[in-house]
């Protein structure tokens, strides 16, 4: 029976963690948009899942109507973040080559 190339398989595990940090910062880079309204309330998001921009058409603004406001935020916010982890799971599996989605016991690395 032939042994493991333990040199083999660590330059393997360095590699993909490599790959790992590098899908990580590139997570940043991938752009995602939420809206409610009819887009009258939009929120930009990134794959970290971290807000850039929210924008409200001033047309919604209504003082005596605060609390729809508050709800077509929380829809688009919503909405936004659920795009990013969607798009930063795709980036990610792609990078690893569905490695990480095939983990044995439903194992997850923390951040991903």
């Amino acid at each position: 029976m032939a042994k493991p190339n333990l040199s083999a398989l660590l330059g393997q595990m360095q590699k993909m963690q490599e790959q790992l940090q590098k899908a990580q910062e590139e997570l940043e880079t991938i752009e995602v948009e939420g809206s409610s309204g009819g887009g009258m309330v939009t929120v930009l998001a990134n794959g970290k899942r971290e807000l850039k921009r929210i924008q409200i058409d001033p047309e919604v603004v209504d003082s005596e109507d605060v609390e729809m406001l508050e709800d077509l935020i929380v829809a688009a916010v919503n909405q936004a973040l659920e795009k990013a982890e969607k798009a930063a799971n795709e980036h990610l599996n792609q990078t690893t080559g569905g490695m990480l989605s095939n983990l044995p016991g439903g194992f997850k690395i923390p951040g991903f």
